[in-house]
């Protein structure tokens, strides 16, 4: 009898031997973003600072850059063909700040502080002979009244968005001190402008998508996470300060300012004669949330996609379509938009349901030396990419500069796409599945939730619920996945991860596991009947092994604080988007966790600070840390100890 006790234990640690080599193989081997798309670092002359402002690829094969120091430079070679290096010629300079370009007729056009210009080069020579304002607009000088742009427009008009300034009592409240400022203007050849929309706050990122302008916009004060706008003319995307020209003769928009504080709280409160800094209430009883505030004022626009703040980036930048025809991979025809706080790319790709915009976003790819500002495809399918990070803070290891992303020609294992059903969303993979792990619905986890609209900077995750799976069904060719649900929610982000689905021919999950789906209305159609669905669960079976093993854990764990491994908190790390901002070894956006750690905090304390972050705390970090109300009190006590270990 003992004999037989022995020789079983053995078999259980060869077992367990097994596994644990399996899955450190499957560790090491598996996927990368660089496996499939590679940076290139475009060396620059010396003492050149690019800090790109406005990327765009030329008809004769050269990519054109203007920089925030008021240069514009075109580059031959930029690619280094054949060992070849580049060529830079300044093709002008003295420009205020241009943070866009475009190209029409043979001459460049770009968006200054102040003015939208024409450079034209007379002679042939790649210097800019003409330097011709189209239109100018007025300045009151504050450091933050970037313009951005242009777009040419279907009808050969231009496009220029124009941030906000801050206030002096108020340096945290968004204000439009000149005209148009907060404003989205059409510009025409001749000189007319036209105003176009309001409610943008910073705008950094245009773009046409199917011949319609779209932008996005970063969060802030009543901006509570970024994401991407359609913007049609007359609409009111969702800052107020661009109403105080509201009732210019020439405004499409006819919602006033007043009408707007007359619904909506500006939380504009002096105490001792200063004015108070609004801030997130905890556990607020009734927020405000753009819907609502839609539901009074038909002008205002809902975003067509929700870019989950510190997830999907800090500080979202430029829109680009990949036309590449299936240069540049399998994503031929979707959008991509960059960011430069966390110095990364994200897709996004659109659909309209019921007359309007709304979509999914993935992440697509980091690790750029500086913050995304501007992008562009070449001919070849290489998307060029602009940096910089002068008032900002941004992950990587430069404070500007100009790389190129090119395809390895492998295709990654991603999902393609995902789109609105009834009854949930039907998601189109790069490769077929594993049908038994699709169809386990322990493989899918996911939650919806919605951000607040209100005075105070930015807002935590709204309103969480978590998805409820009731089944799903997977194509017979395995490159479909019909997720089914009961508690779709409209104007809401719905947030699955699929950290279980498996790659048929690999056994890896997706390259990047989890979509971020914005429903502003629930598709029509035929729902699946529940015997179309596989409802299996593998936890069930587990629940039964765990039961032998629950009482031996719990006598252990009475013994020893139990402190997850970096593989177990990787999870919570992820869901709850620390990762984001922080890494274990390095500085990226925020201090890493090994720097933390190093500070002391009990973990009490350092939960605390994820609820109620203290950026005076972190002088040295240009991006303040939001508040994480929405981290559950049980994850955030087992993240702090991870920390904690890290000493």
């Amino acid at each position: 009898m003992i004999n037989k006790v022995i020789h079983n234990k053995i078999k259980v640690i060869i077992v367990l031997i097994v596994i644990g080599f399996s899955q450190i193989v499957l560790a090491q081997n598996a996927p990368k973003e660089e496996d499939y798309y590679r940076i290139t670092k475009v060396p620059t002359p010396e003492g050149v600072k690019v800090e790109g402002g406005g990327v765009l690829s030329l008809p004769d094969g050269t990519i054109a850059v203007c920089t925030r120091r008021g240069d514009v430079w075109i580059i031959e070679n930029p690619t280094m063909a054949n060992g070849y290096p580049s060529k830079f010629i300044k093709f002008a300079s003295g420009l205020h700040e241009p943070l866009g370009l475009a190209y029409k007729d043979g001459a460049l056009y770009t968006a200054q502080r102040g003015e939208l210009t024409k450079l034209v080069d007379t002679d042939g020579d790649r210097i800019a002979d003409v330097y011709e304002t189209v239109y100018a607009w007025p300045l009151s000088t504050h450091y933050h009244e970037y313009s951005f742009g242009p777009v040419i427009a279907p009808d050969n008009a231009f496009f220029v968005t124009a941030n906000v300034a801050f206030g002096n009592e108020e340096w945290w409240r968004g204000e439009s001190r000149v005209p148009w400022r907060g404003w989205t203007m059409k510009i025409y050849e001749d000189g007319r402008m036209e105003p176009w929309a309001t409610g943008m706050r910073s705008p950094a990122g245009y773009g046409l998508i199917d011949d319609e302008l779209f932008y996005t916009d970063n969060q802030g004060d009543w901006v509570g996470s970024g994401g991407l706008w359609h913007l049609p003319k007359g609409v009111f995307t969702a800052h107020p300060a661009g109403l105080k020209w509201s009732e210019h003769k020439d405004s499409p928009i006819k919602l006033t300012k007043e009408a707007f504080y007359g619904k909506i709280d500006k939380r504009q409160v002096k105490k001792n004669g200063r004015y108070v800094k609004p801030e997130n209430i905890i556990d607020e009883e009734d927020p405000d949330f753009v819907y609502e505030a839609k539901a009074s004022f038909p002008e205002v626009q809902l975003p067509a996609v929700v870019l989950p703040h510190g997830i999907l980036g800090i500080s979202n930048s430029e829109i680009k379509v990949d036309k590449t025809g299936g240069k540049f991979g399998p994503f031929s025809g979707q959008v991509f938009v960059g960011d430069m706080g966390q110095s990364k790319i994200m897709r996004v790709v659109l659909e309209k349901v019921k007359g309007e915009y709304q979509g999914v976003a993935f992440d697509f790819r980091s690790g750029f030396q500086s913050g995304v500002m501007r992008m562009d495809f070449d001919q070849n399918g290489n998307l060029f990419v602009g940096e910089t990070n002068r008032g900002w803070g941004s992950a990587g290891t430069t404070n500007s500069g100009l790389e190129f992303l090119t395809w390895t020609g492998r295709i990654p294992f991603e999902m393609k796409t995902v789109k609105s059903m009834p009854d949930g969303f039907e998601i189109e993979f790069t490769k077929p599945v594993d049908k038994s792990s699709a169809e386990d619905l322990d493989s899918y986890q996911g939650k919806s939730y919605i951000y607040k609209y209100h005075a105070a900077y930015g807002s935590p995750q709204a309103n969480l619920e978590t998805i409820n799976l009731k089944g799903v069904n997977v194509s017979d060719d395995g490159y479909k996945v019909r997720i089914v649900t009961d508690n779709l929610r409209p104007f809401y982000v719905h947030e699955i991860t699929l950290n279980g689905v498996k790659e048929k021919e690999s056994g890896q999950i997706t390259l990047h596991p989890t979509f971020y789906y914005t429903l502003n209305n629930i598709a029509d159609g035929d729902k699946l009947e529940l015997s179309q669905l596989s409802t299996k669960r593998s936890s069930s079976i587990k629940k039964k092994v765990a039961k032998k093993t629950k009482a031996s854990k719990t006598a252990v764990a009475k013994k020893t604080k139990m402190v997850l491994t970096d593989a177990q908190v990787q999870p919570l790390l992820t869901n709850n988007t620390c990762v984001a901002c922080h890494h274990k070894e390095k500085r990226i956006v925020g201090p890493s966790f090994k720097l933390i750690a190093k500070r002391n905090y009990t973990d009490e304390e350092m939960v605390d600070l994820i609820y109620n972050p203290q950026p005076k705390n972190w002088p040295e970090y240009a991006t303040p840390m939001a508040p994480m109300p929405q981290v559950p009190k049980d994850e955030a006590l087992k993240i702090a100890a991870w920390i904690n270990s890290l000493k």
